[in-house]
């Protein structure tokens, strides 16, 4: 069965009993697995966190210059304030963008 053979295991001097060290032993085996096994989790986490922030940072970037092109009407690739000013009160392309920083869902 499984449990004599994890049994078998933990008597590392084969004598039929398991004293405090063979305890201790398997105790501490044990947990180096499981932290090894958190370790391996937080790693995976903390790659795929990463992902997610490179994906946004760059769609949120994008949706940046998208809103300089909007309200950049007369194409001089230099945002002047009244037209800033203008987009930001008349324009409801430029309003709703703005609102939810290009994000609909948001």
């Amino acid at each position: 069965s499984r449990l004599e053979a994890a049994l078998a295991q933990l008597d590392s001097d084969r004598d039929g009993e398991i004293d405090c060290n063979e305890w201790e032993e398997a105790i501490e085996t044990a947990l180096r697995n499981k932290l090894a096994q958190r370790a391996k989790a937080r790693e995976a986490q903390a790659k795929a966190a990463a992902k997610e922030i490179a994906k946004f940072t760059s769609e949120f970037l994008n949706a940046a210059r998208q809103c300089f092109i909007m309200i950049d009407k007369d194409n001089s690739g230099t945002l002047e304030k009244p037209e800033i000013v203008k987009a930001v009160k008349e324009d409801k392309k430029v309003i709703d963008f703005l609102k939810n920083c290009g994000e609909e869902n948001l």
